[in-house]
């Protein structure tokens, strides 16, 4: 259903401004929501906002028929105030204003963190969600409110994705592309067999989409229909890349321990979803998505990541870790895995 007025709230981050362009290209009038200014000012409308504010948020919802709803304080923040503030009372203000202005149909981009660590694969829609950590417990409760706002007659559906990728997707996937290209030893945890789907920011926007178009409240989990182990992908991408990197191992509860340590000083890239979660299995069924929405991912996860490294590449002189830009569209410092980097280094005799 085209020619829509929409609202993407977190409109100038990387899988906003994407959406945004997906929904322009259909048809559909845009109006994006968000602190920051969009990379590309001439095409819609904007309204600059803070999600936090009630006032503003009702504003941003008037006149419009659909809202995705992407702002989100992501796990790199690690600041447990600002996961509540903008992930849970955010979405509780985007909820109210949703509802007192009529719209149709919300879609609420949630995350596979609210499954932490699951029991058992693939993870369901109606598995129990059981988050292991402060941006996942975050996101759950937002859930928790999206489907109370439903009850109570709000159409909203929840889009859950795995790991994002995509061209211009940097943040923890920018440290990897720098090892590589610098041809750096990359690493997994234990043997790397844990399998790991992740899903192209392109699949995502077309599944929120068609999300949008389909009345009533409903749940789906989004992710690639290919995929492997940890270790295939990245094996496939050092290949690809040529530049002598190496996939090794390290020993996942050694790992896990330092990376607390680097966190408690303030020295850890990841946040603490990351380093959880990276030498686990995790992987949705995606059935339901493809059998109610009619949609069926075309990136597998190792053409995501090259694809991904090739746009990091032509682009890498240009590229910062410092500014305005969202997490996910900028680099991450290295902190103190500089110093395994350095020694990734040492079997090219560099």
């Amino acid at each position: 259903m085209t020619g829509n007025t929409v609202l993407v709230t977190g409109g100038s981050g990387y899988f906003g401004s994407l959406l945004a362009a997906h929904l322009k290209a259909r048809g559909d009038f845009v109006r994006t929501f968000d602190v920051a200014t969009p990379d590309d000012e001439g095409s819609g409308e904007f309204v600059r906002g803070d999600i936090r504010d009630p006032d503003a948020v009702r504003d941003a919802c008037k006149g419009v028929d659909v809202v995705f709803h992407n702002v989100a304080m992501v796990p790199l923040a690690r600041d447990r105030a600002l996961f509540s503030s903008v992930n849970v009372g955010g979405t509780a203000n985007l909820l109210v204003a949703a509802r007192d202005a009529g719209v149709r149909k919300v879609v609420h981009t949630s995350s596979s963190a609210v499954f932490g660590i699951p029991d058992a694969n693939p993870v369901f829609e109606d598995t129990t969600p059981r988050p292991v950590e402060a941006y996942g417990r975050a996101k759950l409760r937002a859930e928790l409110l999206c489907r109370s706002a439903a009850e109570a007659g709000l159409d909203v559906t929840i889009i859950r994705p795995r790991t994002i990728m995509g061209h211009g997707r940097l943040g923890i996937a920018g440290l990897l592309f720098d090892w590589v290209a610098d041809g750096s030893d990359v690493y997994v945890l234990g043997s790397g067999d844990n399998r790991y789907q992740f899903v192209h920011a392109d699949d995502l926007a077309i599944a929120s989409v068609a999300a949008a178009d389909r009345p009533g409240p409903a749940v789906y989990n989004i992710g690639a229909a290919e995929f492997g182990t940890m270790r295939e992908t990245l094996e496939a991408l050092v290949v690809h890349a040529g530049t002598g990197s190496r996939v090794r191992s390290l020993p996942a509860a050694t790992a896990a321990a330092a990376m607390r340590v680097f966190s408690a000083v303030g020295l850890a890239p990841f946040a603490a979803y990351h380093w959880m979660l990276y030498g686990r299995s995790l992987w949705f069924d995606i059935g339901r998505a493809r059998r109610e929405l009619s949609w069926e991912p075309k990136h597998s996860s190792v053409e995501m990541f090259i694809e991904s490294y090739e746009w990091f590449l032509a682009r890498r002189g240009e590229l910062t870790s410092d500014g305005d830009a969202s997490q996910h569209r900028s680099l991450v410092r290295q902190g103190a895995l500089g110093l395994l980097k350095a020694a990734g280094r040492l079997h090219l005799g560099r």
